[in-house]
């Protein structure tokens, strides 16, 4: 029988993170280095994973790589895949973490429900869900080829449950439809996908709560208030969950959404 530091080694292995360049996208990257992955970190051409990079070759013994890509866009998917697969080694994780948000700075994004775009739903859901498929399905044979393939989709307790308005109440944030939409159809997604690449691959998703980053104080407190831990979750809440998924530790688990929320589901 294998020991808990065998299981959770993740040496040697390889890992494409999308969304890299982000609060949670460096948290996990960090995570997996940390455990011996080698990454290949995705975000936005204009995005800078330059210092994420330093860091964790300052610190871990493991090689990086970052290739831009516009996961709105099918043809710079594609040319991603093409990158990967071209590579030469195996993939053995798939992190699918870039995501537009509440928080996103998109034009027209926090308005109210009469106002929301079917334009803003195009986007989010090419973003959110298509490009997560695209993935997943072109990254299959690589991963499926592994031993240890594991794909871990991030999504969000609203993909799986309703906003609080009164948490918004007076405050410039949003809770766009489009955002819970796409984030309750990756959950769905998770579950049809580790039926469809077993025993080859697990699928499992992550729906965390809510990040104390940069909200209003107004914000932070109503939430607080509301979840049983009494606290908005920090990054490093997530780094054991990544772990988990990541490595042999969870080798038997598959098609399950862990929820990260502090308790905030369960009323």
């Amino acid at each position: 029988m294998k020991s808990l530091k065998a299981l959770g080694c993740l040496d040697g292995r390889w890992a494409v993170i999308t969304g890299a360049s982000g609060n949670l996208g460096r948290v996990i990257s960090e995570t997996l280095a940390e455990l011996g992955c080698n990454l290949i970190l995705v975000d936005h051409p204009e995005k800078n994973c330059h210092e994420i990079i330093e860091k964790i070759l300052e610190n871990w013994d493991v090689k990086v790589k970052y290739f831009g890509c516009n996961l709105e866009i099918e043809s710079s998917r594609d040319n991603l895949i093409s990158l990967i697969n071209n590579e030469g080694h195996h993939l053995d994780i798939l992190i699918n973490n870039a995501a537009y948000t509440g928080a996103s700075q998109i034009k027209d994004w926090n308005v109210d429900f009469e106002q929301q775009s079917i334009h803003h739903w195009n986007k989010v859901f090419e973003v959110n869900l298509f490009s997560v498929f695209h993935l997943c399905q072109k990254l299959y044979p690589l991963l499926s080829k592994s031993g240890t393939g594991t794909i871990v989709n991030i999504a969000s307790i609203h993909g799986i449950s309703g906003p609080v308005w009164s948490l918004y109440e007076n405050l410039n944030m949003a809770n766009p439809a489009a955002y819970s939409a796409s984030k309750g159809g990756l959950v769905q997604l998770t579950k049809w996908l580790a039926t469809t690449v077993a025993p080859e691959v697990r699928v499992n998703a992550i729906s965390p709560g809510g990040i104390q980053l940069n909200q209003q104080p107004e914000f932070i407190a109503r939430y607080s208030e509301k979840t049983p831990m009494a606290r908005m979750a920090t990054p490093e809440d997530f780094k054991g969950v990544i772990a988990f998924l990541s490595s042999d530790l969870s080798k038997y688990v598959t098609g399950q959404n862990l929820i990260l929320d502090g308790g905030w589901t369960v009323w």
